[in-house]
């Protein structure tokens, strides 16, 4: 049996719905010069090698994690203050996930594959969704 890859949790910083954090990435900003996403973090991950290995960044967004999007590399970027950071290279097709309330934290976090939300399936192409402030009230009172 093939082990659950290893991925991290993000707070999505400004952004109040997947929604927003999909325009966001669409952006030039949020993209490098390969045009794909990525997230500039300070600190290297100690466990590069098991999120390359499948891993996932799970976007906290409101209070809840809604949504994932596949992990394709890590690259090295020095910042104009000459501090090496870490650029978290992603696929751009997000997925929505089953939410998931979680306690805020700041950085990132490591989660592991069996305790990630499930991927939220499509019916006739449209992703069955609720809207986020009712995702948190049931995913806090354990509903989903």
């Amino acid at each position: 049996m093939a082990q659950a890859p290893l991925n991290l949790i993000k707070l999505s910083v400004g952004t109040d719905s997947v929604d927003d954090l999909i325009a966001w990435q669409s952006s030039k900003r949020a993209q490098g010069s390969d045009g794909l996403p990525r997230h500039v973090t300070r600190m290297w991950p100690k466990r590069a090698d098991e999120l390359l290995d499948g891993g996932s960044i799970y976007w906290f967004i409101q209070g809840v994690l809604q949504c994932r999007q596949r992990i394709l590399r890590l690259d090295e970027v020095i910042g104009q203050d000459g501090v090496r950071r870490c650029a978290i290279i992603l696929d751009p097709q997000v997925m929505r996930t089953t939410p998931a309330q979680k306690r805020p934290f700041q950085g990132w976090r490591y989660l592991p594959g069996a305790e990630s939300p499930a991927d939220l399936t499509t019916r006739g192409g449209e992703e069955d969704t609720l809207p986020a402030s009712l995702s948190a009230a049931l995913a806090d009172i354990g509903v989903i």
